[in-house]
């Protein structure tokens, strides 16, 4: 029986009237199970986030809810409870802030800048931008996750840059460096950020399977803005 299966036989009906219990069930069902128990918990609360994200506009777009799916490469065995979960977490009258404290309280460091929880907020503004555009309520709904997960503004800003670009991406903001940065030092962050978004750093720090397809897209605004760097200091 699937993870989301035994999730569901065993909290019956209640599911139907509140996510809130399903995120709570998941601590008793899976107690035997330490390293299952954080996976799920970890998945449950990354669905309803993404779920109250999709709706930070007012409107679900159906590219909104494929670019959740993309993040998560649902095996077809769950989709259909993962999609209730989703659907359940739409309809809830809870506060998101509550499920951004639920995965907050799961980064293993415990300390600010957590890198699994960087990898979280990717992933809502990979379904943020899904339908062309990041809403001011969807901009203003990521920040605040950001500030719950003790995500500070520098470190945010370098979350930012690699998804809100109006004027252009710039790649020392993608770096997190001011452009009077010693092309050493420029390397030497570059290298640091790629190979804490390698899958494998990601699987060590407890983010599941299914949402490392996020590690794509950050590695592809590391690389550019890497070459666009060094391609300017070699032309000098």
């Amino acid at each position: 029986m699937s993870m989301f299966s035994r999730l569901f036989d065993a909290i019956g009906e209640t599911a139907s009237t509140a996510f809130s219990g399903v995120v709570e069930a998941v601590r008793t069902v899976f107690a035997g199970d330490p390293e299952t128990r954080r996976k799920v918990a970890f998945s449950v609360a990354v669905i309803a986030l993404s779920a109250k994200m999709a709706k930070a506009d007012g409107v679900v777009a159906p590219e909104e809810v494929r670019a959740f799916q993309e993040i998560f490469a649902i095996p077809q065995a769950e989709a259909g409870n993962v999609a209730r979960l989703y659907n359940l977490a739409k309809q809830d009258v809870a506060g998101y802030e509550a499920y951004a404290q639920r995965v907050a309280g799961m980064c293993g460091s415990g300390q600010s800048n957590c890198a699994m929880l960087e990898d979280v907020l990717d992933g809502l503004f990979h379904i943020a931008k899904a339908d062309g555009l990041i809403h001011e309520k969807e901009l203003e709904f990521i920040a605040n996750v950001a500030d719950i997960f003790h995500v500070d503004e520098i470190h945010f800003d370098r979350i930012l840059a690699r998804h809100v670009h109006p004027d252009g991406i710039d790649p020392y903001a993608v770096l997190g460096l001011p452009d009077s940065t010693p092309f050493d030092e420029v390397k030497k962050r570059y290298r640091a950020l790629a190979a804490d978004s390698h899958p494998d750093s990601m699987r060590a720090r407890g983010v599941p399977e299914s949402f490392l397809s996020i590690a794509n897209d950050r590695m592809a605004a590391l690389n550019d803005a890497y070459a666009v760097i060094e391609k300017a200091r070699t032309a000098a």
